[in-house]
């Protein structure tokens, strides 16, 4: 375990050293703060309070940046360290090579938490600053945002490991990995919204839907946020999916670890039997 600690604090130095940490931390905390001062503008009569808005506000922007940005920080984390050499260097070392997928991960994963948690908790002050009442469901929603945003970050740190372990250079898996953002975050939304357009109810039933939903981690996310109370759900213009028990919270939680899980197991499984 001490080993795993180690290398995972040798990625957040080389975080800090390459300025993503900084990088991250800023484009968040500049972004929810513009969104925290849109959402404490009046919101009309649906109800919704102002951290709720920024709940909604913030979740939206969350699918498009931070699996960006944990693609980003993953992709070349293994083929980068073969083409520079480093890798043999680390593996000479009484070191096994899950132990370093496993480090490397957790130190990615504590750049994205500490990136998230300030951004977005920098735009929960300034809330706070301008004198609005919260209620304790909206706290509780907003902290379950923040966690659930480094969860998916996390599958996109396992996806962006699978690339790095697959492909021999550093260029194709970049390539890749914005491949992977775009079919996650943009194209498989829009082929599921024409398949259904298409469908109009034939054949697409509210189980397939549902398992057609668990299979994109963007979408187990946003509707483990948007619909995951029931002032959020009637702001986000979800309520009707609050009904569906089908896909309640903890089904959710569970497709976004195995999200994880299958994605960080493959990678293992080839980074294990590749040749350096």
């Amino acid at each position: 375990m001490n080993t795993i600690l180690l290398l995972a604090a040798k990625e957040v130095r080389e975080g800090l050293r390459n300025r993503w940490v900084l990088a991250a931390t800023g484009l968040l905390a500049a972004l929810a703060l513009t969104l925290a001062f849109l959402g404490s503008a009046p919101t009309g009569t649906v109800g919704a309070g102002a951290l709720d808005v920024v709940v909604i506000s913030l979740a939206s922007l969350t699918i498009f940046i931070v699996p960006l940005i944990a693609l980003l920080i993953s992709h070349d984390a293994i083929v980068g360290e073969i083409d520079r050499g480093t890798m043999t260097l680390l593996l000479s070392y009484p070191v096994r090579r899950s132990q370093v997928l496993l480090g490397k991960f957790l130190g990615h994963i504590a750049i994205l938490a500490f990136a998230t948690c300030v951004g977005y908790g920098l735009a929960a002050v300034a809330l706070l600053a301008t004198g609005k009442a919260i209620g304790g469901g909206s706290w509780t929603a907003f902290v379950a945002m923040t966690a659930s945003s480094v969860l998916v970050g996390a599958v996109f740190v396992a996806i962006g490991y699978l690339v790095s372990a697959l492909v021999r250079d550093r260029g194709t898996a970049g390539g890749i990995a914005i491949g992977v953002w775009l079919v996650f975050v943009i194209l498989y939304d829009m082929a599921l919204l024409g398949l259904l357009v298409a469908d109009q109810g034939r054949f697409v039933g509210d189980g397939v839907l549902d398992a057609l939903l668990l299979f994109n981690p963007t979408d187990a996310y946003r509707l483990l946020n948007l619909a995951g109370s029931d002032d959020i759900a009637a702001a986000s213009g979800m309520a009707g999916v609050v009904q569906n028990a089908a896909l309640g919270p903890a089904v959710l939680l569970a497709a976004l670890a195995a999200w994880i899980v299958a994605p960080m197991a493959l990678a293992a499984a080839a980074f294990s039997r590749r040749e350096l």
